[in-house]
């Protein structure tokens, strides 16, 4: 996500949380009780995901340039050549949204035969939106100055980050990579578990006695029923200290899940002791 859906103003996870609530909460798939053996936060996931993989298959751009619409600070297109070109490819219409006469937006449609998460999306003609470009006069400006068009090369969202450097404190904002059988293997996100692939949450590390506290998108964090939890019901949070750039627990820098987590899968981070061992560092950002 921090390569496909950032935020224009650089606030990435306040962005990606208002695309929840406003869009991914109305998916009636997505509720908890459609899930066998729910993990917590689990739809938050599915929904992110399907999002990523649907866009990394609407090239925009490619679909523009093949019909030579180009980015450019002069030249202008027709309302007809842009959706011409953005329907060739897929089959059916789009609706295209202009601000000041310059192409803002791109609304595909779908219909989906099953649930988001494991469904089959079929590409159909808007549902009735229109859209709102004038029938000429249409500039698509570069994103970038000197009007270098966008790359179009595909990379992934799923980089590992790097190990924490020993001995570097807790202060301000970082991540928390995790580190597992001597290999540093995702991080913990913002609900306080545990995911291999994907975006690292930010978390806020705040002094607080002998220690620091931490905080994420999703509110304050502490273990409770010897779970690592992050969330705004919490009004306590734990405070932690460190050892060897580790997070410590009471004076440990052990923490345990059942297994390792793959996919879309999120692992509980507890302090009680479970088949798989893992450390928590920080990398500052």
């Amino acid at each position: 996500m921090s390569t496909y859906w950032k935020d224009y103003q650089g606030n990435d996870e306040s962005f990606w949380q208002h695309e929840w609530d406003k869009h991914g909460t109305c998916i009636s798939t997505l509720e908890p009780d459609c899930y066998t053996g729910y993990t917590p936060q689990e739809e938050v996931v599915a929904y992110f995901q399907k999002t990523v993989d649907l866009f990394k298959t609407l090239d925009s751009y490619s679909f523009l340039s093949a019909a030579g619409i180009l980015p450019s600070t002069s030249k202008t297109y027709t309302a007809a050549e842009i959706n011409t070109a953005l329907a060739k490819p897929r089959g059916v219409q789009v609706s295209v949204q202009c601000s000041n006469s310059a192409l803002d937006e791109i609304w595909y449609y779908y219909y989906v035969r099953g649930s988001v998460q494991t469904g089959t999306f079929e590409p159909t003609d808007p549902d009735g939106s229109k859209s709102d470009c004038p029938a000429t006069g249409i500039k698509y400006l570069p994103k970038v100055s000197g009007g270098t068009p966008p790359s179009t090369t595909l990379t992934t969202a799923t980089t590992a980050p790097p190990a924490p450097t020993p001995g570097n404190p807790f202060t301000g904002k970082g991540t928390l990579p995790v580190t597992s059988s001597g290999t540093t293997n995702g991080c913990i996100i913002s609900a306080g578990t545990w995911y291999t692939t994907g975006t690292c949450a930010s978390f806020t590390a705040t002094a607080s006695g002998s220690g620091f506290t931490l905080t994420s998108s999703r509110g304050k964090c502490a273990v409770a029923n010897d779970v690592l939890t992050c969330s705004s019901s919490i009004t306590s949070p734990t405070v932690f200290s460190t050892s060897n750039g580790k997070l410590a627990y009471s004076g440990s820098t052990s923490f345990f899940t059942g297994s390792v987590p793959t996919g879309s899968t999120q692992a509980q981070v507890s302090v009680a002791q479970q088949a798989t061992t893992l450390t928590i560092g920080w990398r500052s950002v």
